[in-house]
């Protein structure tokens, strides 16, 4: 397989400069004084940001551990430093092409085959099975912060029937997931004929009989190796801890973005509901670059309708934002970077140049 070059170009940055323009658009649209936000955010204490950097930084760090436990198990084995570079590399690819994470996921399975050829089936299974453990997580927190919510007398409004929504939702696509998971006829017959739809659309023009081979191969591999995690009860626990851990680490996230601001009034019943709704609403594919508009929005809004004040609720946005979106993104760029530098380098080309 040829190695994927990377170059830098302008076009890199173009859609973080756009991106970056269409949220402040927002705020002058929702009337938030961007002056008293940015005399805000300069009054920050620094500690306790910092703190919520590393917080986030953690957050993923314990998500790779999940993701990669799981992959250690079907004896696919990648090395801590390669799997946290993966997971950066899906992350910069999951903003530039939002999808809540199926593109990132779509990029890690072809990272890890590319490492281990032959492996992709078998990451499919961990990628999948880590999306399980989130979503199990996610309903729970919802529930958890919900019960908070009810004994403050604060769970009313639009913010119960969003929570209801989430968790109805989030139910039907784990059951959804869950069962083709287990239904390997059926999830083959779904695949065939998408590509037996494709080849009929192409009128002849796509020959995809080697990839129907190949995606038959992957198929089987997956539903094996699904198979397999019942048999790894240890294995699904310590992913699911590592899990809970990353959890935490996003939750702590929020309260030292809020700490730093010097607003401490917010509590954890809040900080509970609202990321786990923000998760929710963020994955849903709106096919806008870097996930701006829609998160911030909800960020926002959430913020306000917990009685934070509005500048106070965009600020943190903002500051929040800074660590969980664009931090991560740049630093997925230079994994990125960083793993096309090092394909190309260890490529056969590399190692034998032509000779004249």
């Amino acid at each position: 397989m040829e190695p994927v070059k990377y170059r830098v170009t302008w076009r890199t940055f173009a859609l973080p400069i756009i991106g970056l323009a269409a949220f402040f658009i927002y705020l002058y649209i929702f009337q938030v004084d961007i002056q008293e936000v940015i005399v805000r955010a300069r009054e920050i204490n620094s500690y306790f940001y910092l703190m919520a950097a590393i917080a986030s930084l953690l957050d993923t760090l314990f998500f790779t551990l999940a993701w990669r436990s799981l992959l250690g198990y079907l004896s696919v084995r990648i090395s801590r430093f390669k799997s946290f570079m993966f997971v950066y590399v899906g992350i910069f690819v999951d903003t530039l092409i939002p999808a809540e994470s199926i593109s990132g996921e779509i990029t890690k399975i072809y990272l890890v085959n590319r490492e281990q050829n032959g492996a992709a089936g078998k990451a499919t299974a961990s990628v999948v099975a880590q999306r399980l453990i989130g979503m199990g997580i996610n309903i729970t927190i919802l529930v958890i912060g919900a019960v908070l919510l009810l004994i403050e007398n604060l769970l009313y409004g639009i913010i119960l029937w969003l929570i209801l929504f989430l968790v109805a939702s989030i139910c039907v696509f784990f059951v959804l997931i869950l069962f083709l998971c287990f239904k390997e006829k059926l999830t083959y017959r779904i695949v065939d004929g998408i590509i037996g739809f494709a080849e009929r659309i192409s009128r002849g023009h796509w020959k995809l009989t080697k990839l129907r081979e190949e995606v038959v191969e992957i198929h089987r591999t997956f539903h094996t190796a699904i198979k397999e995690y019942i048999h790894g009860p240890k294995t699904l626990l310590v992913a699911s801890i590592s899990s809970i851990i990353s959890w935490t680490l996003s939750l702590l996230v929020f309260y030292l973005t809020f700490m730093a601001m010097g607003y401490p009034q917010i509590s954890w019943s809040a900080i509970l509901v609202i990321s786990a709704i923000f998760v929710g609403v963020k994955s849903i594919p709106i096919g806008v670059p870097f996930e701006v508009g829609l998160p911030e929005i909800t960020l926002t809004t959430l913020l306000y309708f917990f009685g934070v004040p509005w500048n106070i609720s965009a600020t943190a946005t903002i500051l929040m934002r800074l660590l969980t979106l664009w931090l991560r993104f740049f630093i997925g760029f230079g994994a990125q970077q960083w793993i096309g530098i090092k394909a190309i380098v260890t490529s056969p080309k590399a190692e034998n140049p032509p000779t004249r």
